[in-house]
């Protein structure tokens, strides 16, 4: 298979994924008190997975005192995930304080940047990044409870949306390049 027709494919089913998240992640944002349970669900999933993971591994440690310890964090990833599969409500609820505790802490941390570097050309986006995620992280936080059931779905659906346009627009610029390099003759083309 020539090289146009591997990237034709290449690019084509990139573009179908694209569209897929486009369309899920307007799901999402339609929908954000489904997709954040889902989200809290998947989150879940994944902490027992993780426990088990940390269970088998306990016993390839060294030592009594460091298989039992392993095995009680085993033990605490599952119960929790458990816990959040008997109780995704809780789960979406964990989340979302956690969410807004993560942007308090980016948005902190993005300004004490913005400070350290203010004198470069540009830095006034980094301010503006602190600024917007520590307003986001504070309003999360201040309506926590309230804001538990569309946060995590929201913010996940915007997710999606971005990086399906992102893809979808890096796919069709690559088709684009190709075709235009198809057309154009090479140097060594000219040369003869």
């Amino acid at each position: 298979m020539e090289q146009s027709s591997l990237t034709r494919v290449g690019s084509g089913r990139s573009i179908a994924l694209a569209i897929l998240l486009i369309f899920f992640g307007f799901l999402a944002l339609a929908a954000p008190f489904a997709a954040s349970t889902g989200v809290a669900i998947v989150l879940a999933w994944l902490i027992v997975f993780s426990g088990i993971v940390q269970f088998a591994h306990a016993f390839q440690t060294q030592g009594v005192g460091r298989t039992i310890w392993k095995l009680m964090v085993a033990t605490l990833y599952v119960a929790v995930g458990f816990y959040f599969l008997v109780h995704p409500f809780r789960g979406v609820a964990a989340l979302t304080l956690a969410l807004g505790i993560f942007f308090v802490f980016e948005g902190v941390f993005d300004l004490v940047e913005y400070f350290r570097s203010r004198h470069i050309s540009g830095s006034g986006w980094v301010l503006f990044d602190g600024v917007i995620t520590l307003f986001l992280g504070l309003l999360i936080w201040k309506h926590w409870l309230r804001s538990s059931f569309w946060v995590a779905g929201t913010l996940v659906g915007i997710s999606m949306m971005m990086t399906g346009i992102t893809r979808l627009m890096t796919s069709i610029a690559v088709r684009r390049a190709v075709k235009y390099q198809m057309r154009t003759p090479s140097d060594s083309d000219k040369a003869a």
